[in-house]
C-alpha cells in the first residue's frame, strides 16, 4: 500500500482528498502545516507528498527546497497541489523539484487521484 502525505491546511478539501485516496487503496497521513508536514516526512517516509503552497509557518516552497536539500528524500515524487496558477509560480515549483504541478481550480478529485496513480506508476517503471 503506497503512502501519501497530503500536506493543506482547508478542512473541506483534506476531508475530500483523504477520502478519494484511501477509497483507492492510499494510507494517507495528513499535515495542516509546514511545520508538521517536515515532521511526518521523518516519521513516516511516503512514497508521495501531495503538497499545498499556501499553508501556515512554513510555506510549501521552503518544504519543496528542503526535501530536495536531502538525499533521504531524492526520489521522493511531490505534486504541488495549488491555487497558484500563474506561469511563473509553475516554473517555480518544477524548477525547485516537483514532480507535477497541478492547479486545484482545474482537476476534480478523481483527477488527482489519477495523476498520482501516473506519478506512482512511472516510478516504479523505473526501478
Amino acid at each position: 500500500m503506497k503512502k501519501i502525505l497530503l500536506v493543506e491546511d482547508d478542512p473541506f478539501l483534506i476531508d475530500i482528498y483523504k477520502t478519494k485516496l484511501k477509497q483507492e487503496g492510499f494510507q494517507v497521513e495528513v499535515a495542516k502545516d509546514g511545520e508538521s508536514a517536515l515532521n511526518l516526512l521523518e516519521e513516516k517516509s511516503p512514497d508521495l507528498l501531495l503538497l499545498d503552497i499556501v499553508i501556515p509557518h512554513v510555506d510549501g516552497w521552503e518544504i519543496l527546497k528542503w526535501i530536495r536539500s536531502k538525499e533521504k528524500f531524492k526520489n521522493l515524487k511531490v505534486i504541488v497541489l495549488s491555487n497558484l496558477g500563474q506561469k511563473e509560480e509553475v516554473k517555480k515549483g518544477m524548477e525547485l523539484g516537483a514532480t507535477k504541478y497541478l492547479i486545484k481550480a482545474h482537476y476534480t478529485p478523481t483527477e488527482i487521484v489519477k495523476e498520482i496513480k501516473k506519478v506512482l506508476k512511472e516510478n516504479n517503471n523505473q526501478k
